[in-house]
């Protein structure tokens, strides 16, 4: 690997731990600094992961160390900090969606190709050894040619966990926008991009209450849709079903299953990094579990901006690339078109099949 890639974080919330830790974890990411609108939890990150403290966004976009801005902030600032980052001459990896709507991820897009930078965005967990095996598979012809497939998420909301999940129920969050990146993006790299929805995207409460932390007790505005299903037709023929709500108490339903001419293949939770993968093959009359072939079992958030970097460094198409998450956006703002309209609705973008992991990188590095 030659120089690391000097990352700013902007956003020092719930979720940059992780992050922070892959800063250190893998050898082509240097952490240099941080900030966030309440510098207390810049401080804190800050001194728990040796980076600095800037003053500001204009500080950290100034700093020339800087290459990439990791944004971590809520998603209806993703498309104002991306903007910026840009502006400042800098490569953006954010957390999803790329943006609240698919013209302002268009834009952000447009904006990198004029001034020669890139663009990736979250989630990463596609690049885990669980969804790798699976992807994998399918793309080996496992199961013959991809007819079908079903993805689930299903819970009762994020105030049951998030210390303060107010964001997850604006335009930007919900079950679609918040968690649908995971299985969408698992589906479109196994089965390619999506040409075609329809959908239906229903509100089943104007307020949500939090359940813990310090606002527990406080009462949410709910203004973003809480259960969404839809019928998605791929450009290669399959036909998949999505559900993502926030409004189920409990169930029974698979997280993703992917049916093909020759056999099934039950995939892990696209929001985790491990398995298990179980393949079924009608000789056999029976489920099998399937050994992970690739690395990155344990939660590796930070694993999509190494790569970026990497692919920074060397020339080479990154994974999880702008483009990547602007189709999946347009996938799912799509899934509220035809709600509304009563229609299916075409996608107008399209991307690449992201390549596969290598199977034996050393512990921390990602190699070409």
């Amino acid at each position: 690997m030659k120089k690391p890639v000097g990352i700013g974080v902007v956003g020092c919330g719930d979720i940059s731990g992780i992050y922070l830790e892959s800063l250190r974890r893998f050898e082509a990411l240097a952490g240099v600094a941080c900030c966030d609108l309440v510098r207390e939890r810049a401080v804190s990150q800050a001194r728990e992961h040796d980076l600095e403290v800037a003053a500001d966004l204009d500080a950290l976009l100034a700093d020339p160390r800087v290459e990439i801005v990791l944004n971590l902030t809520p998603p209806d600032a993703h498309a104002a900090i991306g903007r910026a980052a840009l502006e400042a001459g800098k490569h953006l990896y954010g957390e999803k969606p790329l943006a609240t709507e698919r013209e302002a991820a268009a834009r952000l897009l447009e904006l990198a190709r004029e001034r020669g930078l890139r663009v990736g965005c979250a989630p990463d967990t596609f690049m885990g050894a669980g969804l790798q095996t699976a992807i994998g598979l399918v793309r080996d012809g496992a199961i013959g040619e991809p007819a079908a497939a079903t993805a689930f998420m299903a819970c009762h909301g994020h105030e049951h966990w998030h210390p303060d999940p107010g964001f997850h129920y604006r335009p930007g969050g919900g079950p679609l926008l918040d968690m649908g990146p995971y299985y969408l993006t698992a589906l479109v790299a196994a089965l390619g991009p999506i040409r075609r929805v329809s959908g239906s995207a229903a509100m089943a409460a104007a307020e949500r209450s939090v359940a813990r932390g310090p606002f527990a007790g406080r009462r949410l505005p709910v203004s973003t849709p809480t259960h969404a299903a839809a019928t998605l037709d791929f450009a290669g023929g399959a036909v998949a079903t999505l559900i993502c709500s926030f409004d189920v108490w409990a169930h029974g339903l698979p997280h993703l299953e992917i049916h093909g001419s020759r056999g099934s293949l039950a995939a892990p939770d696209p929001n985790t990094f491990g398995g298990p993968v179980r393949l079924f093959e009608p000789e056999r009359e029976a489920w099998r579990d399937v050994s992970l072939a690739f690395p990155y079992e344990e939660n590796s958030r930070g694993l999509g901006l190494a790569d970026m970097a990497c692919a920074l460094r060397s020339g080479r198409p990154q994974r999880a690339s702008g483009e990547l998450a602007l189709h999946v956006l347009d996938a799912m703002e799509a899934v509220y078109d035809s709600s509304r309209s009563g229609r299916r609705v075409e996608l107008t973008s399209t991307v690449e099949l992201p390549a596969l992991m290598r199977s034996d990188p050393p512990e921390g590095v990602l190699q070409d």
